[in-house]
């Protein structure tokens, strides 16, 4: 068994009871380090997935590990580095996409150990510069996200600007030349050589709620990748009113515009909207949701740097949109428990997907979720969550299990 959790643990333990737990502004070399901010994370998750048409069930016991250390700031400049080690816990009985247990679903979190993150920043009034390997996670994730349900993040060896005048506006863009993916270091897609611009700028100064605007120009140099070169515009509308005393409601817009971009050898246009409604009173909270993302001459809309375990259902079915498009619709209801019992903060929450086609009339399948989950105190957490996916004309027959317990320290 791989011992680097143990050793990270044990370092991070012992760094903790030397530093700060918060990070200090630092008059020399010295105390840049010595002020800085430590933090060690657990997650461990078992998660089964039994798919028709492959021989054998998977079955995945794993620990994620990560240290992290923030150093304080001096004349503007901090540093922030984290490692994030993934370690199997028992016996290896499924498709990592590296193992080469192909008769088995896959569940994309493979053993390793890599260097997460890594830059260094610099703050003057309104702007702030990162150069390195950083994560960031734009609007809700559906197009720029980390990828943070799996085990390994995604992350971008890029140099971003964040400027933010005031509370309610705020400026990022960010180039990116390589993109460190889910897979991990031993993987032959875990990076993706890239020349990314990535535009996002927000306002949310009126009470409706947040408008942002955004243009993402991808452009993918590695021979497999071409095809997901596009250059997307588009607009998102999101806000909460409370209707009454005990209603609130929730609301989002949004429409996105994607073209093939640079060696692409496509030719395409293709549409994304989506719409949502929710309703949320005495702990329940019940919504509906639509979601196109379209299809033109045999090309779809795609959003290859998403985190897209959180969009069109949990079984992970439509990681990558089919051909002839996808629209989603779907319906959820949620119930927190309040007050001060030994469930109030859980969460139970259920919703179920339709999937057709874009173009051509067809029907793909349909998948209900189930989700519990409770933060059992300030360092633990936990939850359990189900995916069943029925199909149609799309992929087979999909059941998922997670089991999850993380620690924050």
């Amino acid at each position: 068994m791989n011992k680097t959790p143990l050793y990270l643990a044990v370092s991070s333990l012992a760094l903790l009871a030397t530093t700060p737990l918060h990070a200090e502004e630092a008059n020399n070399l010295s105390d840049w380090f010595k002020n800085g901010e430590p933090g060690i994370d657990f997650r461990y998750r078992l998660e089964t997935a039994d798919q028709d048409g492959l021989p054998l069930n998977s079955t995945a016991s794993t620990l994620l590990t990560k240290l992290h250390y923030r150093t304080a700031s001096m004349g503007g400049f901090s540093g922030y580095v984290e490692f994030a080690n993934v370690t199997v816990v028992g016996k290896e009985t499924y498709n990592d996409t590296t193992n080469g247990r192909v008769r088995r679903p896959v569940i994309a979190d493979p053993e390793g150990t890599e260097v997460s993150q890594a830059y260094l920043a610099y703050k003057m009034n309104d702007v702030t510069l990162k150069a390195g390997r950083q994560g960031f996670n734009l609007d809700n994730q559906r197009f720029i996200g980390m990828v943070a349900f799996r085990q390994n993040d995604q992350t971008y060896d890029s140099a971003s600007l964040t400027y933010a005048p005031s509370k309610d506006v705020n400026a990022f863009y960010s180039y990116v030349w390589n993109v460190n993916r889910i897979f991990g270091d031993d993987s032959p897609k875990g990076d993706l050589d890239s020349n990314l611009h990535i535009a996002n700028v927000a306002y949310s100064g009126s009470s409706l709620g947040k408008l942002s605007a955004y243009a993402y120009l991808l452009d993918f140099n590695d021979p497999g990748a071409l095809g997901l070169s596009s250059a997307t515009y588009g607009v998102r509308f999101a806000g909460k009113q409370a209707a009454t005393e005990t209603l609130d409601v929730a609301y989002t817009l949004e429409y996105a515009r994607q073209t093939d971009y640079k060696d692409n050898p496509a030719d395409f246009s293709a549409d994304y909207m989506t719409g949502e409604l929710f309703l949320s009173a005495a702990g329940f909270t019940g919504g509906v949701a639509y979601e196109k993302l379209g299809s033109d001459n045999g090309v779809a809309f795609q959003t290859p740097l998403a985190t897209l375990h959180k969009f069109n259902g949990w079984a992970d079915k439509f990681l990558s949109t089919p051909a002839t498009g996808l629209e989603d619709f779907n319906v959820s209801l949620a119930y927190r428990v309040p007050g001060n019992s030994a469930l109030a903060g859980t969460l139970f929450k259920a919703i179920y997907h339709d999937f057709t086609s874009d173009v051509g009339d067809i029907n793909y399948g349909d998948e209900w979720g189930f989700l519990i989950s409770k933060k059992l105190n300030k360092t633990f957490t936990a939850s359990a969550k189900a995916a069943f996916y029925s199909a149609e004309d799309f992929a087979t027959d999909t059941t998922r299990f997670w089991f999850t317990l993380g620690a924050s320290f």
